[in-house]
């Protein structure tokens, strides 16, 4: 059995190796068909790649709504407020931030405390810059300001306000001043009184560095107010420093500051001058009085009133604290007119003349802005009208004539008279008296013209109403008020 396997193992073998060893041949073939070349094709046109997706422009929040001065006190206290002012002065910058005064185009005041700010914008922040502030209106020891603010500069004219002259504020109370808080203001013809039981007429913060505040006080009709010389808007090395420095009791003075608030009024101040001084080279008013006619002469004097600019001319009502001036057609540009503004100092340079016993500075007289604000109180004249040479020395001055009878103008009874009746484009005339004697009064148009109250109310007299009037002193052969506003009793 063993055998005949091992017998078929070999045989199956040698068949196996048969098989390997022989290949079929193969069948013979045709030709192949010659490959032709591919026709040469066109070159594929160039993929052009996709343009480059810009990506999308950031979507600004749209800016906050600019409120004005009056949205702004109405605003309730801790609300969010943006404001657009010009700045009025700085305090130091320090840790990146800036104190600012402010004020809108109409002068009303903001007050903006410690403000973000860098040390390269707040070289730019200099009086008459416009910005654009948001923040936090607040309060402290009653005092309104913008807190926690950021700020953007705007592309604007430069605006700087000139002082206001708030003395009379002084007289009305505290809440005459609250109304005016922060205003760049004048106080005219304060008394330095002492500071303290020492008798001093001022009070260092820290008097051995001087690297803090000063203090002073100063009465008006015998109440007195505190007044602060804030370091880090006027540190120690500047003038009004050490114009505090120098006071003395008892002397008479005129301040210019920021009307800020401590707990009551505590004007910063920027300023501090004698009462009344004048410039070198500026004459006094007597000095002006005494000129000859026709005799160059400069004086310093606060705008009163305006007559209409026109051809780079204008007429101004000014005055000082001894005596009032009449400037006749000075040179001015438009601009310049518009900043002609009650109460705006101006140093002016003419001739003294005189027309029909009007003294005044004659055509052609030309002026320059000067830093100060002055607004002259009413005189009542009405016991001097019996007088000329007494009434004379009023010349110009804003008076006031009480208890006046209006009289007929002319032959028709009409109680006024227009200078143009047709068209109303020139002055107005009427007649008052006092004690059976007439006088003449005159509403200058090119102050007050058809358009205004005074114009109107003069319009409504009637013969027989007792009045008080208001007017410049004018004078034209005598007496001739220019009427500025009239009282019906």
């Amino acid at each position: 059995m063993k055998k005949f396997l091992a017998l078929l193992l070999a045989l199956t073998m040698v068949f196996a190796l048969a098989a390997c060893g022989k290949t079929a041949a193969p069948a013979p073939s045709e030709e192949p068909a010659p490959v032709e070349e591919p026709a040469p094709s066109e070159e594929p046109a160039p993929v052009e790649e996709p343009a480059p997706v810009e990506e999308p422009a950031p979507v600004e929040e749209p800016a906050a709504p600019t409120m004005d001065y009056f949205e702004y006190i109405d605003a309730a206290l801790d609300s969010e407020v943006t404001i657009e002012v010009y700045v009025q002065a700085t305090q130091s910058w320090w840790d990146n931030k800036i104190t600012v005064y402010a004020c809108d185009d109409g002068t009303r005041p903001f007050f903006i405390y410690n403000m973000a700010c860098s040390e390269e914008d707040a070289a730019k922040l200099v009086p008459g810059q416009k910005i654009r502030v948001s923040g936090f209106k607040s309060e402290w020891a009653g005092e309104i300001e913008v807190t926690d603010a950021s700020f953007a500069f705007l592309d604007a004219e430069p605006f700087i306000a000139p002082p206001v002259d708030l003395t009379a504020n002084l007289r009305n109370g505290e809440d005459a001043l609250l109304a005016v808080q922060n205003a760049y203001a004048a106080f005219n013809g304060l008394t330095v009184e002492p500071y303290d039981e020492s008798g001093a007429a001022f009070a260092y913060k820290d008097a051995e560095g001087k690297t803090d505040d000063l203090y002073f006080k100063a009465s008006l009709d015998g109440k007195v107010y505190d007044f602060c010389v804030e370091f880090y808007l006027c540190g120690k090395d500047t003038d009004v420093y050490k114009a505090v420095e120098a006071l003395q009791v008892g002397d008479v003075i005129d301040i210019e500051g920021f009307l800020y608030w401590y707990n009551g009024p505590n004007p910063h101040v920027t300023s501090v001058m004698p009462h009344n001084a004048k410039s070198e080279g500026v004459m006094t008013y007597a000095e002006y009085a005494a000129a000859e006619l026709d005799s160059e002469v400069t004086i310093e004097a606060f705008v009163q009133d305006t007559q209409s600019w026109w051809d780079n001319k204008i007429t101004v009502y000014a005055a000082d604290a001894d005596g009032a001036y009449f400037i006749y057609n000075m040179a001015c540009s438009e601009a310049d007119a518009a900043r002609l503004i009650p109460g705006q100092k101006i140093r002016v340079t003419g001739y003294k003349s005189e027309w029909a016993g009007e003294v005044e500075i004659a055509e052609g007289a030309t002026f320059e802005f000067e830093h100060g604000a002055f607004y002259a109180e009413d005189f009542n004249v009405t016991e001097l009208l019996g007088n000329k040479d007494d009434l004379l020395a009023y010349q110009n001055r804003k008076c006031f004539f009480s208890d006046m009878t209006i009289e007929p103008y002319d032959e028709t009874g009409a109680a006024f008279a227009y200078k143009d009746a047709e068209g109303k484009t020139d002055d107005l005339y009427f007649k008052a008296s006092k004690d059976g004697v007439v006088y003449d009064f005159c509403v200058e148009y090119y102050l007050r013209g058809q358009d205004t109250p005074v114009y109107k109310a003069v319009e409504a007299l009637e013969v027989g109403q007792t009045v008080g009037i208001e007017a410049y002193l004018y004078w034209y052969n005598g007496p001739n008020p220019h009427v500025i506003n009239v009282i019906v009793f």
